[in-house]
């Protein structure tokens, strides 16, 4: 009973930059949920993964009314048909699955132009009452570094693979950092704490729905092909930062150069050529695509990712990515976590069908 209202984590051993680390990207921090209900889809016995949502499931934004779809689009752009290029033949990391280069030929859809900020996730929640899963299971993981020393002095554990992260009691998001955190002047800055499960429900109660990896990519590389970022290959052209993520050596010296230690508006820094704000470094977006390492072959028609699996994709890096551990905040990267798994630098965007 003692544990029951605790937060579980499955502790993997995931292979790196240097094979031993986590990186600080939270690979490591996945929640060990004691039931199916973590997965919107009913599990295969057979194997213990979640069978992936039909695609209907997945694009049942196509069902909108035309009316009430223009309502929606008022803070999106359209991203246009075609055949994108995803992934990379020059993979950093090669058990993630980065590569090889593959092409995806998606039907025309709408990306939020910015991540879903506190602000937006209050009105949902007052609007349903929704209770994310940070909040039921109690706590989350937060980087130690912005944490008050009031809070670090209660705990008592730390993640092995990657210690700077920290179980919180209290931790959500209203309160990123814990009890004595708030959002008051965060409300323009990403939602965080929020599970795939949170940001599915988010999505589905504006009739949107969570862009798939492919849709998620193109968006990225706003017109360009096989370039490191949504800009170029260079990640501060003229000098100028495009993004939020760690400056310094981590995990100890955060230079913020950037002018940021943890997140920043959804609005800050230029857009890429589609118009889409930090779709590389602040948070982690998730996706609605199964986690898998291995890719068919040939062309596909809007892909969606492994049939099932344990682990949902997520993209685009974080404040805390430095590329000696965690080179991932470029377009080809991805990291993956459980549908049920929280942190202080894991949030969201949604996308619509044209």
């Amino acid at each position: 009973m003692i544990r029951s209202l605790c937060l579980f984590y499955l502790l993997l051993v995931l292979v790196c930059a240097d094979e031993h680390k986590d990186c600080g990207c939270g690979k490591s921090l996945n929640r060990q949920s004691n039931d199916a209900s973590s997965c919107s889809a009913e599990k295969d016995d057979s194997d213990g993964f979640c069978s992936i949502q039909t695609e209907e499931d997945l694009l049942d934004d196509d069902l909108i009314k035309p009316i009430h779809k223009q309502s929606l689009i008022d803070n999106m752009v359209q991203i246009p048909a075609g055949v994108y290029t995803i992934g990379t033949d020059d993979p950093i990391f090669l058990s993630d699955g980065e590569g090889p280069i593959r092409y995806a030929e998606l039907d025309s859809f709408y990306m939020d132009k910015y991540e879903v900020s506190n602000a937006d996730f209050e009105k949902f929640v007052e609007a349903t009452g929704h209770k994310t899963e940070a909040e039921k299971f109690g706590d989350s993981f937060v980087f130690e570094g912005l944490l008050s020393d009031d809070v670090k002095d209660d705990i008592k554990e730390a993640v092995a693979q990657a210690p700077w992260w920290l179980p919180v009691k209290g931790a959500s998001w209203r309160k990123p950092e814990g009890d004595d955190s708030d959002i008051t002047d965060r409300m323009d800055h990403p939602v965080v704490h929020v599970s795939w499960n949170d940001a599915v429900a988010y999505c589905n109660w504006l009739g949107k729905r969570l862009p798939t990896e492919a849709e998620w990519e193109a968006t990225c590389r706003g017109g360009l092909k096989d370039r490191l970022f949504p800009w170029g290959n260079k990640l501060n052209p003229k000098d100028e930062h495009r993004t939020n993520i760690w400056q310094g050596e981590f995990p100890t010296n955060n230079t913020e150069e950037d002018g940021f230690k943890g997140t920043n508006p959804v609005s800050h820094f230029k857009p890429n050529a589609y118009g889409v704000h930090n779709i590389v470094g602040n948070v982690w977006e998730w996706t609605s695509d199964w986690w898998q390492t291995g890719h068919p072959i040939g062309r596909q028609k809007n892909p969606l990712g492994g049939p099932k699996g344990s682990d949902k994709v997520k993209k685009g890096g974080s404040y805390l990515c430095h590329k000696s551990y965690c080179y991932r905040y470029r377009c080809a990267a991805r990291s993956q976590n459980t549908p049920d798994t929280s942190a202080g630098n894991l949030g969201f965007r949604c996308a619509l069908s044209a």
